[in-house]
């Protein structure tokens, strides 16, 4: 049976999605320039090869952005979904990873900004709530720039079901909490570790809170109040990440 296609747009998305052996491109949409892009960032591999590719000018691209508002900079392409694993089996016998968790974090732009930077920054892994998670949404293909193409994903039904067996499977649970008393960087990062964050306006749920094993904040200056969740996760993920291989 046949998995249900969408589209995405941008240059890093669409080709990040080519290089991909695990992605099922079906169709190309693509500018004259565009394809000698794809070329130029692959000199020693025909990424293009057995693709159906359909040439259009810019203007023809359009109508694939036209509600968004974004840039589709001469790439379309349509894709299947990525075949799921199932978090148990992604754990097994893990040591020293890093998970990160978002907890009612809805929007696209930065969903894709944290798995951006969670690749960047060496997690090993994003769990999202299933309902939360806008997988077919260009924006957070177009935010991630690529990147969702190399990390695992885990779309759950309950974050704290799953937190409360990440805990039985032998993972710290912290969540960062602007209120909490104790900085991030005081604690010395080592295990198996998920880092939980909330959502963008109230933060993480009080019951929620529950299952977790410690709250920590990012210490900012006073004169600002907070910082958007993307770049809190940015910041966490740097600086556990050297910690973790240090």
């Amino acid at each position: 049976m046949s998995k249900s296609s969408f589209f995405i747009i941008g240059k890093h998305a669409v080709l990040e999605a080519l290089k991909n052996p695990k992605r099922k491109v079906l169709r190309l949409f693509l500018t004259e320039e565009s394809k000698k892009t794809i070329h130029r960032n692959s000199p020693r591999k025909n990424l293009l090869k057995d693709q159906k590719i359909f040439f259009k000018t810019k203007k023809e691209l359009d109508k694939y952005t036209r509600n968004e508002g974004i840039q589709h900079q001469g790439f379309v392409a349509e894709i299947e979904h990525l075949e799921k694993i199932q978090l148990k089996d992604f754990i097994k016998n893990k040591k020293n990873f890093t998970i990160a968790c978002l907890d009612e974090i809805t929007d696209p732009r930065n969903i894709g900004s944290i798995i951006r930077s969670a690749v960047s920054f060496g997690i090993n892994g994003i769990i999202i709530k299933e309902r939360s998670f806008p997988s077919e949404s260009k924006l957070l293909y177009k935010s991630a720039s690529g990147a969702i193409e190399n990390i695992q994903i885990f779309e759950v039904p309950n974050i704290n079901t799953t937190l409360k067996y990440l805990r039985q499977n032998n993972f710290w649970v912290y969540g960062f909490d602007s209120n909490a008393e104790k900085d991030f960087t005081d604690i010395e990062w080592t295990g198996n570790t998920i880092l939980l964050f909330g959502s963008e306006g109230y933060g993480i749920k009080m019951h929620t809170k529950k299952y977790t094993d410690f709250l920590v904040k990012i210490k900012i200056d006073q004169k600002v109040e907070s910082l958007n969740v993307s770049n809190s996760a940015s910041v966490a993920f740097h600086y556990i990440n050297l910690k973790k291989n240090t």
